[in-house]
């Protein structure tokens, strides 16, 4: 594991003890908070663009991304202009988001939720249903076999869709031997930060029919999406192109759309 996933598994493993500590796993609600929703169904056979709309408010490699940031307000701004779904850092030490920034999204539009965080142990899984996700991310880089079969399978007993992520081809062969359709590429190289999205183009042949390939990371323009759907690629997670955008919603459809705004 590189040396930012590191840090980043080292610090969850301090917070996952915590969280223990003042919420033990039987204490916490095994219902979610409301109704779940289909975070696969609502990303297949679209006639446009699927954008899984991300709200980020900063990253380790970018600083603070957004300063005005209602996440309610983002939320509803997002599914108004076309997002089929929505990703909500939950992460706070790097990413300065909040577990409470899920809900108030999910209360604030009818759109699935991912829970986007860095998963390495079973309680936040079950923390995830709590906190009224749809959806959780395994990183493969993260994780061992045993461990993705193992959250993968937590998760989907939990009615909790499974978004894995890999950004080579090994990391990729391991992600689909998981029970989940959905197969996100990063085109970000998390040990350099470099993004390239010819990756995804140059993985896709990898993936089975069956499955739902969500291309993430360097998608800012329509182009970038017109590009990506000449290789039979339609769904892409979106964050930092909308969130450095003075209008959100005007952004997002102008991604959508390219200049023919609708």
């Amino acid at each position: 594991m590189n040396s930012i996933l590191q840090r980043i598994a080292d610090h969850k493993a301090t917070e996952v003890s915590i969280a223990k500590k003042n919420k033990p796993l039987q204490s916490l609600p095994t219902h979610p908070p409301v109704p779940q929703r289909d975070f696969v169904a609502a990303l297949k056979n679209n006639k446009t663009p699927s954008i899984i709309a991300e709200i980020k408010k900063a990253s380790p490699s970018k600083g603070l991304i957004r300063e005005q940031f209602d996440v309610a307000e983002i939320a509803a701004t997002y599914e108004q202009n076309g997002a089929k779904c929505l990703s909500v850092l939950t992460d706070i030490e790097f990413f300065q988001g909040h577990p409470d920034y899920l809900l108030a999204a999910k209360n604030h539009c009818q759109l699935p939720v991912l829970r986007k965080d860095f998963i390495i142990d079973p309680y936040q899984i079950h923390e995830s249903l709590a906190l009224g996700a749809d959806c959780i991310l395994l990183i493969v880089a993260m994780l061992d076999d045993v461990q993705l079969m193992d959250f993968c399978q937590t998760a989907q007993e939990l009615h909790m869709a499974v978004l894995v992520e890999s950004h080579t081809r090994e990391e990729l062969n391991r992600a689909l031997k998981l029970p989940t359709p959905l197969i996100g590429i990063n085109n970000r190289s998390l040990h350099t930060f470099k993004t390239d999205i010819q990756l995804s183009i140059e993985l896709k042949d990898m993936v089975p029919e069956d499955r739902l390939i969500i291309t993430e990371s360097g998608i800012n323009t329509h182009d970038d999406i017109e590009l990506m759907q000449s290789h039979g690629i339609n769904t892409f997670l979106v964050g930092e192109s909308l969130m450095r955008a003075p209008d959100i919603g005007y952004a997002l459809r102008i991604l959508i759309n390219g200049g023919n705004l609708i």
